[in-house]
């Protein structure tokens, strides 16, 4: 492989890449974060419409979806969203779907004790959320939220297929240049690989320090 192919190819897609990640972990994150809280609110309407929610985007194809907001969307609205947007609503609606749980489960484990202690104390609702659940449930929650992360960045090879010239899409464009099918894809594993190695441990020093502040140790 020439450097002019990984300049000129294999560089910008690596750069999508992170983008889509970080964009998509973004949106995945707030709805994460908005849905979970919300599956654990004393309103039954609320619970109920997080939880329809829930069970919609986990039990849809995030590539169909992707396909849907780009191709059928737009004659519905009158207008076309880039590939890249329409790959990110995708990515981050769907896996957000996946971290409601985490975060559902991780406020569940709280002791209840803990909530009547906020009861008795006379915060309001949000305020025993922010002061008293977040600050021990977000811990817990960290190491799943770097699986999902993984498990974000992989499912990005999927806006290949809209054209976006991710990673996927370069390699693809690399190998058709060059017919060097080994060489490209085994490149492509390994910046697969350093890209999940990297989020990994960041998610595992930012458990280390949100545990920290909480006075419990991480192995």
């Amino acid at each position: 492989m020439t450097s002019g192919l990984w300049q000129n190819w294999v560089l910008p897609g690596i750069w999508i890449t992170v983008q889509l990640t970080l964009y998509s972990a973004a949106l995945a994150t707030a709805v994460a974060f908005g849905v979970g809280m919300a599956r654990t609110h004393r309103s039954k309407a609320v619970r109920f419409a997080a939880a329809f929610y829930t069970e919609v985007f986990r039990g849809t194809s995030a590539l169909v979806l992707m396909f849907w907001l780009f191709f059928v969307l737009p004659p519905l609205l009158g207008w076309q969203l880039v590939p890249m947007w329409a790959a990110v609503l995708a990515l981050g609606l769907s896996y957000g779907a996946y971290g409601a749980e985490i975060v559902r489960g991780a406020l569940n484990a709280v002791a209840p004790a803990q909530q009547e202690a906020g009861v008795a104390l006379s915060f309001t609702p949000w305020q025993r959320m922010r002061l008293i659940m977040l600050p021990q449930a977000v811990p817990e929650m960290i190491p799943s939220f770097g699986n999902l992360a993984v498990e974000l960045l992989k499912g990005t090879a999927l806006v290949s297929l809209l054209g976006v010239g991710d990673v996927s899409f370069a390699a693809y464009l690399v190998r058709l240049a060059t017919q060097e099918t080994a060489q490209i894809y085994t490149v492509t594993l390994v910046i697969y690989f350093v890209l999940a190695f990297l989020i990994t441990r960041s998610m595992k020093a930012l458990e280390r320090k949100t545990k920290a502040n909480l006075g419990v140790a991480v192995k």
